[in-house]
């Protein structure tokens, strides 16, 4: 989305032909494959530990950190090592997010048009914040030392990480379409039209 938004602010005549879908398949291409390697080395990592410590998790689902703290051997210091290198090479991801948006907001600032830089700053923005909640809290999570470590600061961490963006992604990037303004509208309005509706025949039965 980043690269998506310089392309369109800083480059907009250049849109169709930086930003086809062949680019679209190469960027998704290379964010699942870092994807899936990083989970192939976390996952062969963690299957090659030993657990002593009991099965159970404080935890919603089965996070690395929280099956590490099961463990009882010396590969719990070479999964902090690999998981510090991986936090490295997705920070290399972050500073190309904000490269990027310096320059959009370099020319966001060189705009003539008030309502022009409004709406701009009113695109990006959201998307910015949601990658750095993302980035924050999951880098917090699986480096924080274990003297920090809470059961309820775990739960809180890993909602922020994994259940906030993708509930606030649509929002941010659908909602801005007035078709779907417009769908949104009418299945508000005939949810509560039908329940409306339906509530007086329900009381009659009470």
């Amino acid at each position: 989305m980043a690269y998506d938004h310089y392309i369109a602010i800083c480059k907009p005549l250049h849109y169709g032909s930086l930003l086809g879908s062949r680019a679209c398949a190469q960027m998704a291409a290379a964010a699942w494959g870092s994807g899936f390697l990083q989970a192939v080395l976390h996952i062969a990592n963690v299957f090659s530990l030993p657990l002593c410590q009991g099965n159970s998790l404080s935890q919603f689902f089965c996070e690395i950190p929280q099956i590490l703290k099961l463990s009882c051997t010396d590969l719990y210091i070479r999964e902090v090592q690999l998981t510090t290198v991986t936090a490295f090479l997705f920070g290399g991801c972050f500073v190309f997010i904000v490269l990027s948006y310096v320059q959009i907001f370099r020319a966001v600032l060189r705009m003539p048009s008030e309502q022009g830089r409004q709406k701009a700053f009113s695109t990006c923005l959201p998307h910015l914040a949601v990658v750095f909640l993302f980035l924050s809290t999951v880098i917090f999570a699986h480096l924080k030392p274990p003297s920090i470590s809470f059961p309820s600061l775990d739960v809180v961490l890993a909602f922020l990480y994994l259940v906030v963006p993708p509930v606030v992604n649509p929002f941010i990037y659908s909602m801005r379409n007035k078709e779907i303004k417009v769908a949104m509208w009418k299945v508000m309005t005939g949810c509560f039209s039908s329940a409306i509706y339906c509530l007086p025949s329900s009381l009659n039965h009470s």
